[in-house]
């Protein structure tokens, strides 16, 4: 998959107020991003498209690899050091093309996801599903019991989305989204902690994943 999600970082500042406005033009006053790095109880993931879109295997051994010819114990451990150092490197690239961002924030035992958005040209491919089990993955590694968010009534995507990770309807925001005085949908999933979850979030993963690849992304404790 030619995207991978990390957490934000002061070098992504520029790059992800951009993309707030293309998806959110009308929002004023915009997200103060650099405090809310500071924040002990938000985070923010970022989606991006990975330099290259993955390791190319008949690409020629950079300065410092080798390759060890032949079959057996030696070449394998040669060519997971060369993918693993491939990886660490495309994790700490920051790359240009930011596609998309998610925001979570934590309180006792509930996160909630507050922003979501991905940029027009990248919606359709998997980038915001993909936000979303990072998140649940960030929830989980933080001890979080439930989550919760809320959607647009008349949002059929996202809220297909969301009901495919066991986010169910659980009340109404009356007037909630200022643009046309939309309701929203109170949506909650959990306790994501239990072996029934785990086993429905793996299944729907294990599906993103048949579709549209697996991504580099960093471990759930990482983010």
């Amino acid at each position: 998959m030619p995207f991978a999600v990390r957490v934000l970082t002061a070098a992504d500042v520029t790059q992800v107020q951009a993309v707030e406005r293309e998806v959110f033009p009308g929002y004023f006053p915009t997200t103060p991003f650099e405090r809310e790095l500071r924040s002990s109880t938000s985070s923010y993931l970022v989606a991006w498209r990975v330099p290259g879109a993955g390791l190319d295997p008949a690409r020629r051994p950079t300065s410092g690899q080798r390759v060890t010819s032949g079959s057996g114990p030696a070449r394998l451990a040669a060519i997971m050091r060369n993918a693993a150092a491939g990886l660490r490197r495309v994790a700490g690239t920051v790359d240009s093309q930011m596609v998309g961002f998610l925001g979570t924030s934590y309180g006792a035992d509930e996160a909630h996801v507050f922003t979501v958005g991905v940029r027009r040209t990248y919606r359709g491919r998997g980038v915001g599903e993909l936000l979303l089990i990072a998140a649940i993955e960030q929830a989980r590694s933080k001890g979080a019991a439930t989550m919760t968010l809320e959607v647009r009534p008349s949002n059929y995507v996202a809220r297909n989305l969301y009901a495919k990770y066991g986010f169910d309807v659980s009340g109404v925001r009356k007037g909630y989204y200022v643009d046309n005085r939309e309701d929203a949908l109170i949506l909650t999933a959990g306790p994501i902690g239990d072996a029934s979850y785990v086993e429905m979030f793996v299944r729907a993963k294990q599906e993103h994943q048949r579709r549209w690849g697996r991504a580099a992304t960093p471990a759930a404790s990482a983010l």
